[in-house]
């Protein structure tokens, strides 16, 4: 009992020496991450820049400009420090609207970009550059199709579509598609047309149209909106779920190289989302991915009603509402105005103003309300002012059921929205995703053939937006441009087009405010705002490292700017 009695005093003393040896001195929570010598970009107008930033385990812990408190207060033994040498970190980029499925099939298809993203700048090279696909690719054996990806009459030599008597050229032993790069429209060659099942006596669906030859009846091979959309789903291949799965891998490749860490498919089909889902669980992604699911086409999918249409992601993936199309694209000359267009397409007259998806504005009424009663979020495409105007018209008669929230909704493109309806978007809190890269790579064609000089520089208005007090993202609609974030950032600084014209000068606005509609406001459109948008404590450690900083740089080299690392909650998942 002595013996004991003298053990259980020296306890204490034994607990004493035991915590000084364990370094009392460890912080209680310790980083697993420092980032020091950074220039940081935090997109937190309370605290916009920084030096150092530590994170645990995937979140934020303290953003400082005092690396020595931040070291002090968060670093443990096994704490690692990341010295970024003085190069600029903004949050990472969200991407507001593209169709990551699509970018994945382009991935395995002819590149029939014109100059500056591909060589396709007359009908006899894109004839050569689907020659030489179709004799390399190894998917033409296994498929028997050749798809091409991205041609644009604007920018060919001769200012028109190709035929299918010029896709004949190519081939008539295989089906050939080339879609165009609105997405809008398609060619066929004369296979392509008879395996479709589409003859001159196939009439024009509702909200599309097949262009036809001078006798007025027999197909071209040209189709725009639900002609197109109705026959490539026959045609396109049916691809198995690993190679699916190692397509939409690919693509989001892409989209790490350009600093984006959550991705958007826009308009997925239900084999797209089942595709999605099928490389979550099976592969896995890297960034956040979230679905809109095609209303119309999803409509009796109960997927929707599953446990993927979320707020939260299950294995970085969820589907965060629905999409409608209103209307169709202005370069291809389908989307729906008020006002004709400058010079009509093929088969219109003077005077042809584009057309809606939905003829019957009480069938898109139906569909909204679909959407209310879910209350999903909704994704709204509508490029010309008559969309707009349409879609203002529904929203408006959806919000007056006071026993049912009101719709939350987001305006796609919005290309050429009237200075009048701004304040009615506002009114009815449409959050606008607009399209500002259009001014480079269509702003002289808009101006020459679309809507004319005055329309044409108020295209994709970010600066009457922000006057008008709304917040607002910007977007690449990837595939028809590549998720180029520098042309993104230039063009909405700059709008400069491809010819080196201003295109409404009084629309441009600073890299700041640039960056934040990549960055938070795209957040807000997506209600993660909580977590991502801004390098912030409590936020989710999402960034781009970027080779030059885009506020001290000369605004006319934003294009320059090189993403060096892209970091998904702490982890770096590219790097060049």
């Amino acid at each position: 009992m002595k013996n004991l009695h003298s053990l259980m005093k020296k306890i204490p003393i034994l607990f004493l020496l035991l915590n000084i040896g364990c370094n009392t001195n460890q912080p209680r929570n310790a980083a697993t991450i420092i980032y020091t010598n950074g220039n940081f970009i935090t997109i937190n107008d309370k605290a916009p820049k920084a030096k150092a930033v530590a994170v645990r385990n995937g979140k934020i812990l303290d953003v400082s400009l005092d690396q020595e408190s931040i070291i002090k207060n968060f670093k443990a033994q096994e704490t690692k420090i990341i010295n970024l040498r003085g190069n600029t970190v903004i949050p990472g980029i969200i991407d507001a609207h593209s169709h990551l499925t699509t970018v994945a099939v382009q991935a395995v298809s002819a590149n029939l970009l014109p100059p500056p993203d591909g060589g396709a700048k007359d009908i006899p090279t894109l004839q050569n550059i689907l020659r030489r696909f179709i004799k390399e690719s190894p998917t033409i054996k296994e498929y028997g199709i050749a798809i091409g990806f991205n041609y644009d009459d604007s920018q060919l030599a001769e200012k028109r579509h190709p035929t299918r008597q010029e896709l004949d050229q190519v081939s008539t032993k295989i089906p050939i598609v080339i879609m165009h790069q609105s997405g809008h429209l398609g060619v066929y060659n004369s296979l392509a047309l008879k395996q479709a099942g589409i003859n001159e006596n196939t009439p024009n669906p509702p909200g599309g149209t097949f262009y036809r030859e001078d006798d007025g009846k027999k197909p071209n091979g040209v189709m725009a909106e639900n002609a197109h959309f109705m026959a490539i789903y026959k045609l396109i291949p049916k691809y198995s779920d690993e190679q699916l799965q190692d397509m939409i891998i690919k693509a989001e490749h892409i989209y790490l190289k350009n600093g984006v860490t959550t991705i958007q498919d826009g308009r997925a089909d239900p084999n797209g989302i089942n595709s999605l889902i099928y490389t979550a669980k099976n592969k896995g992604f890297k960034a956040d991915i979230v679905a809109y699911a095609d209303l119309e086409m999803n409509l009796n999918n109960k997927i929707l009603k599953g446990p993927f249409m979320a707020k939260e992601y299950t294995k970085r993936f969820r589907i965060g509402g629905v999409k409608l199309s209103l209307d169709g694209s202005p370069q291809g000359k389908t989307a729906w105005f008020t006002k004709p267009y400058i010079v009509p397409p093929h088969n219109e007259k003077i005077g042809y103003k584009g057309f809606p998806i939905f003829k019957d504005t009480q069938k898109l009424q139906n569909l909204v309300e679909v959407a209310q009663e879910n209350e999903w979020k909704l994704l709204a495409h509508g490029n010309g002012d008559a969309a707009i105007d349409q879609l203002i018209e529904v929203i408006a008669k959806v919000n007056q059921n006071k026993m049912k929230p009101n719709i939350d909704s987001v305006l796609i493109h919005g290309q050429f929205m009237r200075k009048d309806q701004i304040p009615r978007l506002k009114e009815l809190n449409i959050f606008p995703s607009v399209y500002p890269m259009h001014t480079f790579y269509w702003g002289d064609w808009h101006r020459s053939s679309v809507a004319g000089e005055e329309r044409a520089s108020f295209s994709s208005p970010t600066a009457s937006i922000l006057k008008a007090g709304m917040k607002f993202s910007i977007h690449t609609d990837a595939p028809v441009i590549f998720p180029d974030s520098a042309r993104l950032l230039h063009s909405a600084v700059n709008r400069v087009t491809r010819s080196g014209y201003i295109l409404g000068p009084n629309e441009r606005i600073s890299p700041l405010t640039a960056l934040k509609a990549l960055t938070i406001w795209p957040a807000i459109q997506y209600s993660e705002n909580s977590l991502k948008g801004s390098i912030e404590k409590g936020k989710l450690a999402d960034f781009a490292v970027l080779s030059h900083n885009p506020l001290s740089i000369p605004v006319e080299d934003l294009i320059k700017i090189k993403v060096l690392k892209t970091i998904k909650e702490g982890k770096i998942i590219y790097e060049k």
